[in-house]
């Protein structure tokens, strides 16, 4: 193979002075798309990306695409007899929301009669406490910049919307629907120049009435990262309103009783403060307070108090912390009737152990475990979803590396998981066999690692290293067409469950943040040469895969082992650590990655940052970047420095590949585009770890 005509990529002589520190910057030129040298490079990156050939790319598309062709289903939403849940079928391109009464349904919303062009994307949906109205946000091009609609469930007419700025609101209905609490930006004249994705505050709002006459509740002169949740209780009286800066794994917490202040005014008690642990509360029908929270227990507990007594020294533990296992949420199941059937009060108590999913059912005055929920097999369960109302029954979805996912339904009079709904479309899934392994990391900390393979298959095969790490987001099992279709075609794919993740609970988060973010890229590189060393694969059959902050992973850990690494698919990544937060959300992010602009900080990013560790005359695995025009979370302007970064340096003849998409983003996307990403990914990585398609 021989090198790549490049495109060539002017370096600038830019070294900024850091706490003492040169930070040389060659390329912050392509900070900017609208600089005509900017978009010229891009136009023939594309040029090159398009140029390129990738055997297999046709086969494996059509095979993500037939095993797409399962569509899905989502766990009903039920208020009295209505339930609300999204569906797609073989043939659609995005899931489209309904409303059901018994037997009968009907459609609500598809994005795709919004929207031909397959652009609009549902990005939420909240029915009011009654089901007669249901607040929904859609967004254009992946933006995810959420426009807020309500309307009439039983016409289906828009009766309210568009109010902008809703990105990430939560919807907290009042009785009888005509107002709700909701979160929105403060309008971009009310804010520092660069800065208006953040200034969020929470509002009342009432149905049919100016969304700029709103009536503003909280968040005045807080930090301008902060994100707000509200909830307000079946009945209406209560009123919970959360506050986290940024993606910080703690928050602030208070009630008000709503009965006792104005709606427009509520007198709030707080709950917790300025202290270290993440906590929501859920306002039981019984007129209790139960509380989820990590404080003093890192894996999860649930306790009770009085609403009126929310604050934590009334707190009285009903669920404790599992000396293993993660505590992921609970629904609570009562009385239905009455008479010699009649279920007895239970708490259904979600949990993942190593990060498979277990149900368990407690006595819900004490706690005391008395049974467990039946699942399909090993995999991951989804919320337990109750009925507001009460009853005997919970929905829940399923999971796992070979099976769609399938809703169910529990029902605690008899004991017994049915299945609820399938998803729609039926396909042929490849037998593939998963295994979850035990390695050390380098100070020794045992790492868990799901592997996928195809049944009976042994020796050294390529190989696919997916991770992750960072947020406390858990890398459980799950159905995915891309998995299977490289399995199927011989190869292994491996899932590291990294620190820096929630597979073990809060304290693995924090062992893989900030002064610890190391400790994932560790693990990371443990895992690959666990997989060497156990025989799975070779070092130049092994590929690595990670997007977002998995982005982050794998370009660190191609610059720390470039010599472990055959290929590397890097999606929509972080890679100048320095300067992240100037950009995107990026600011909400430093509670997760600290601040170059604080000393001790600086130091942990420059230990790692992908884009200042790319050295001149190195050989570099063969590298494809994915980035997304619309992406307003994660710039592809980190992507962009890496690629002409790399491009430069290369010494070996393994290609640098830029792949932009435009007119998507950072998350939900048309299933067409979701396949044609992922079969080139993965015949890209074919084509560097050898495997025959």
């Amino acid at each position: 193979m021989t090198r790549l005509p490049y495109p060539p990529a002017r370096r600038d002589d830019i070294v900024d002075d850091l706490h003492g520190t040169p930070v040389p910057d060659p390329y912050r030129w392509l900070e900017d798309p609208d600089d005509p040298a900017t978009k010229e490079w891009l136009d023939a990156q594309d040029a090159l990306m398009r140029e390129t050939d990738l055997p297999g790319r046709e086969r494996f598309r059509d095979r993500i695409a037939e095993l797409l062709r399962s569509g899905s289903v989502g766990t009903p939403v039920w208020r009295g007899e209505r339930r609300f849940f999204t569906r797609r079928t073989p043939d659609q391109e995005h899931p489209v929301l309904y409303v059901a009464e018994g037997d009968a349904e009907r459609v609500l919303l598809d994005p795709t009669a919004l929207d031909s062009s397959g652009l609009t994307t549902l990005d939420s949906y909240q029915p009011d406490k009654e089901g007669n109205r249901l607040a929904y946000q859609i967004s254009v091009g992946g933006d995810e910049e959420s426009r807020l609609f309500v309307l009439d469930v039983a016409t289906g007419e828009i009766v309210e919307g568009p109010i902008d700025r809703c990105r990430y609101s939560p919807i907290a209905w009042l009785p009888g629907g005509e107002a709700f609490y909701y979160v929105r930006r403060l309008a971009p004249t009310e804010v520092p120049q660069g800065e208006e994705q953040f200034h969020r505050r929470v509002y009342l709002h009432r149905v049919g009435t100016p969304a700029d006459d709103d009536v503003m509740i909280f968040g005045q002169g807080l930090e301008k990262t902060n994100y707000y949740g509200v909830a307000v209780s079946r009945d209406g009286r209560w009123l919970s309103i959360s506050a986290s800066r940024g993606t910080a794994p703690r928050n602030d917490l208070w009630v008000a009783d709503l009965s006792a202040s104005p709606v427009e005014s509520p007198e709030l008690l707080t709950v917790q403060q300025d202290v270290d642990a993440q906590t929501g509360l859920h306002f039981g029908r019984d007129g209790r307070l139960y509380v989820f929270t990590d404080l003093d227990a890192p894996r999860g507990r649930v306790c009770v108090t009085s609403p009126h007594t929310p604050a934590r020294e009334h707190w009285r533990d009903l669920i404790p912390e599992d000396a293993e296992a993660v505590l992921s949420g609970f629904a609570i199941l009562d009385e239905t009737g009455g008479g010699d059937d009649a279920a007895e009060p239970v708490l259904l108590v979600g949990w993942t152990r190593h990060a498979i999913s277990e149900v368990t059912i407690h006595a819900l005055e004490s706690g005391e475990r008395v049974g467990d929920v039946p699942l399909p097999g090993l995999g991951s369960v989804g919320a337990l979803i109750e009925r507001p109302e009460g009853g005997h029954e919970a929905w829940f979805s399923y999971t796992d590396n070979i099976t769609p996912t399938t809703v169910y339904r529990f029902d605690a009079k008899t004991g017994e998981t049915t299945m609820w709904e399938a998803p729609p479309g039926a396909v042929e899934v490849p037998e593939a066999h998963t295994e979850q392994v035990v390695y050390r990391s380098e100070d020794g900390t045992e790492v868990r690692m799901l592997v996928v393979s195809r049944a009976g298959d042994s020796g050294p095969r390529p190989t696919i290293l997916y991770g992750y790490g960072g947020f406390g987001i858990s890398m459980n099992p799950g159905f995915s067409a891309s998995t299977l279709a490289w399995v199927e075609a011989g190869g292994v794919y491996a899932v590291a469950q990294l620190r820096g993740g929630g597979e073990e609970g809060e304290q693995w988060h924090r062992d893989g943040m900030l002064a610890h973010k190391q400790n994932v890229f560790d693990d990371f590189h443990a895992a690959a040469e666990h997989l060497i060393s156990t025989g799975v694969t070779t070092e130049d059959r092994l590929a690595i895969s990670g997007g977002s902050n998995g982005g982050l992973l794998v370009g660190a850990a191609l610059t720390q082992r470039p010599d472990l690494y055959a290929a590397v698919v890097c999606s929509a990544p972080l890679l100048d650590m320095i300067r992240y937060e100037r950009f995107g959300l990026g600011a909400t992010w430093n509670v997760e990655y600290g601040s170059a602009e604080v000393a001790e900080e600086f130091g942990w990013l420059w230990g790692y940052s992908p884009y200042h560790h790319v050295r001149t005359g190195t050989a570099y695995p063969a590298t494809m970047f994915t980035v997304f025009a619309s992406d307003t979370r994660v710039h592809p302007l980190h992507a962009w420095k890496m690629a002409a970064a790399l491009q430069h340096a290369q010494a070996g003849d393994r290609p640098i590949l830029l792949r932009n998409e435009a007119e998507v983003g950072h998350g939900a996307r048309a299933v067409s585009r979701s396949v044609d990403l992922l079969a080139d990914q993965l015949a890209f990585i074919a084509a560097h770890t050898g495997l025959k398609v």
